[in-house]
């Protein structure tokens, strides 16, 4: 019969090497117990991991798209506010023509509300959001209309070039009384619109883009979030606010008046509902945008759905298992330290 013996060595380290894989598990345990799901999550799933980590990376680039959205229904929203506003300086104008047709000697007047309205629809024009001018289409770095009124303004001399090309002496002259209704119908449709209708308006006018901003709302959709200064219903204001503040400006006789002010009535009447109409798409995108965050965050909470029931841990459970475990340590260090105090000597004295 063969005896073998154990000595305090050998326990002293099967206990050390326990309690560091005890202290591994815990450990993990922890983790689990602070995240609500499994500490690894290849161990857990195996083969099945890369489709977990696909939806994450899904979840990743849906939300980047709701930040994006986000961003452009705020642009959307500015650029909507500021459309309101100079609608209102369409009307605002359009109230001071029919008062000054009807015959109201407000000639004075009116030319003051051309300049007031062309002035602040310049001022508006050029809102910038975040470092972004709203109305430049994608050249989002770059002013988009210049001031008429500056004298170095190109529109403005532009301008005067083509009333002296049509009547041979400036605005101001005291032969403008003597301006024909045909001449000055004539000089408003061939030189003068030009300028804001054709192209013109992109030569001294506006450095805006044609081109509006094309925002990915969705991963199989776009959506323009942006409104231009080259849009129809803004050259039709600018076009009227111009003529009536830099011609009323000189000495024009009531026919050539007339004229004028039947053309401003028009351009203006078109202008606003023009901008009405860019408002209807701007608010059309805005639905969009609204409609496509919401299928992403849904979306965005099946996938997280789907990964919680397959990376997800019982938190009771694993607060549990982390009890254990510790009062298993707590045990492990204790008899280790026993085990620590047993030697031959304290048996030989």
């Amino acid at each position: 019969m063969k005896t073998s013996f154990i000595s305090s060595l050998a326990m002293s380290q099967t206990l050390r090497y326990q309690v560091m894989r005890m202290q591994a598990e815990l450990a993990q345990r922890t983790k689990e117990s602070n995240t609500a799901t499994v500490a690894d999550v290849g161990i857990a799933l195996g083969g099945h991991a890369g489709r977990n980590l696909s939806m994450h990376r899904d979840i990743e680039r849906l939300g980047g798209l709701i930040d994006s959205n986000a961003l452009a229904a705020n642009r959307l929203k500015a650029t909507q506010d500021t459309m309101t506003k100079i609608g209102d300086l369409g009307q605002s104008l359009l109230a001071s023509l029919t008062a000054s047709n009807s015959g109201v000697d407000q000639i004075a007047i009116a030319r003051a509300e051309a300049e007031r309205v062309l002035k602040t629809m310049t001022g508006l024009l050029n809102t910038n959001l975040n470092g972004e001018y709203l109305f430049s289409g994608i050249n989002t770095d770059v002013k988009p209309v210049g001031d008429f009124f500056d004298p170095a303004s190109p529109a403005k001399t532009a301008f005067d070039a083509a009333f002296f090309a049509k009547f041979g002496f400036a605005q101001t002259d005291p032969a403008a009384a003597g301006i024909s209704a045909a001449d000055m119908d004539d000089f408003l449709t061939n030189y003068a619109e030009p300028q804001f209708l054709g192209a013109g308006w992109q030569t001294n006018w506006s450095s805006a883009s044609d081109q509006k901003i094309t925002t990915r709302i969705a991963l199989n959709e776009t959506a323009e979030t942006s409104v231009t200064a080259n849009e129809p219903g803004l050259r039709k204001l600018a076009m009227a606010a111009a003529s009536l503040s830099d011609l009323l400006n000189g000495q024009l006789g009531d026919a050539a008046r007339g004229v004028l002010y039947e053309r401003a009535l028009t351009l203006v009447g078109e202008a606003v509902a023009d901008i009405a109409n860019a408002q209807a798409k701007a608010g059309i995108a805005e639905n969009r945008i609204e409609d496509a965050s919401t299928r992403t965050s849904s979306q965005i909470d099946l996938f997280k759905s789907l990964i919680k029931d397959t990376e997800g841990v019982d938190p009771y459970e694993a607060v549990t298992r982390v009890n254990e475990l510790v009062a298993q340590l707590d045990a492990s260090y204790a008899l280790t330290a026993r085990l620590q105090q047993l030697s031959l000597l304290n048996y030989l004295r």
